[in-house]
């Protein structure tokens, strides 16, 4: 029995090294892949940054080769969709401003966005006159961290990053304001500059898509989201079960993933398998938080469609592994908009409210889709990586039915 168990290993061995070596002319393309985004068919558009940094949580669908699938025309979910799935009307009722808050430059956004809006038959944005505070109709506003026009340099995978934030955050909120701030770098130095920029504009919600592993010394940058009054959204992650910082902040609302599918009567979800989640390791428990296997913060809150391969039509027309036009992406980076838009669908935060407490205090049962099916990974067969009734760690209290869980 053992002398066939140790055949069996031998010859799955030499199975997996024959793969290998076919695979290496693949491996090896500019964008970066691993044998894992090979199979699941998309791959991280950023990748792992120095020590003290984020990378963007956005992933795009990858053909078989390792090369970004781009088409002339969208393939995947538009604005239409994301609104009949989530109960949303794409129209906010007062004066909102939706900040993005990214790393590094897209010097093509606004043209690129009203390539969407035109596309999908919604209105335009204009640029701001002005500063975006005081205008009187919506409009697109980009500064740097500072605040002015002194941006930074582009990056390709950042550029992918942008496109989806900026374009699903007007998706959802057609008439809101959007304001995206552009760090220098994606050290966490310059993104909490950004936010903090924001903040300054006047910002009603602002939207992350960023993060890394939780880091020892993680709870000093927690002030810059200390805004109550601010409804601010964090991705939780794509690497399945695990925590990630700025998601595991008290102060944030940490959004999680789900696979969004329609049929011809009904619209379904599940947990997204690569969506983060888990008990943090430094951060203290929000006491509106009331699970019970976690001491500390609990990732996520709410969550949203985050599968790339049921993920949002993206154009960018700054080069990603050499293409440009329409980009099937998804990601944790692709559900922070969505609920930040939801946000400010809602009206915003009133003063003095904590945005991530909203969920928990609003009847989540009936304001939110409860997301009973899907896990991310192993932890017991616990709530932390399964979905289950009620609360659980992939999908939160659930995706958005409507604005009255926000």
């Amino acid at each position: 029995m053992g002398i066939h168990h140790s055949w069996l290993i031998q010859k799955a061995s030499v199975a997996f090294l024959i793969l290998s070596i076919l695979l290496i002319p693949y491996l090896s393309n500019a964008q970066s892949f691993s044998l894992e985004d090979l199979l699941l068919g998309h791959s991280p558009v950023c990748h792992e940054e120095a020590r003290g940094s984020a990378r963007c949580h956005a992933r795009v669908k990858i053909d078989n080769k390792g090369n970004p699938m781009v088409t002339a025309s969208p393939s995947g979910y538009g604005p239409a969709q994301f609104l009949a799935a989530y109960g949303l009307t794409g129209i906010a009722p007062s004066d909102q401003i939706i900040a993005i808050v990214d790393a590094y430059d897209h010097p093509n956004i606004l043209s690129d966005l009203n390539t969407y809006s035109d596309t999908f038959g919604i209105p335009r944005l204009h640029a701001c006159v002005g500063s975006i505070a005081s205008s009187s109709v919506p409009c697109f506003q980009k500064v740097d961290q500072n605040g002015g026009q002194s941006y930074p340099k582009v990056n390709s995978g950042w550029a992918l990053e942008i496109a989806l934030d900026v374009e699903i955050a007007h998706a959802i909120c057609q008439n809101c304001k959007i304001l995206l701030v552009e760090a220098y770098s994606s050290s966490y130095l310059n993104l909490m500059a950004a936010v903090d920029r924001a903040v300054l504009m006047g910002a009603t919600v602002i939207s992350n898509s960023y993060g890394s592993g939780e880091f020892s010394g993680e709870t000093a940058y927690d002030s810059h989201f200390n805004h109550p009054g601010i409804a601010i959204t964090f991705s939780s992650g794509d690497s399945g079960y695990g925590t990630s910082y700025p998601a595991a902040s008290p102060y944030v609302t940490a959004v999680g993933g789900t696979s969004l599918y329609f049929s011809t009567t009904s619209v379904t979800e599940s947990a997204w398998n690569k969506a983060g989640s888990g008990c943090s390791i430094y951060e203290p428990k929000p006491y509106w938080q009331k699970d019970n296997l976690c001491s500390r913060r609990t990732i996520a809150d709410v969550s949203a469609d985050a599968n790339p391969n049921t993920g949002a039509a993206i154009f960018d027309s700054v080069p990603y592994g050499g293409h440009t036009g329409w980009f099937l992406v998804g990601g944790t980076s692709l559900s922070s908009p969505i609920i930040a838009g939801t946000y400010a669908l809602a009206g915003g935060v009133g003063a003095g409210i904590w945005g991530n407490s909203l969920p928990y205090s609003q009847n989540p049962s009936t304001n939110l889709n409860d997301i009973v099916g899907g896990k991310n990974g192993r932890c017991g067969g616990t709530y932390l990586c399964k979905a289950v009734s009620g609360y659980d760690g992939p999908t939160g209290l659930g995706t958005p039915n409507g604005v009255g869980g926000f």
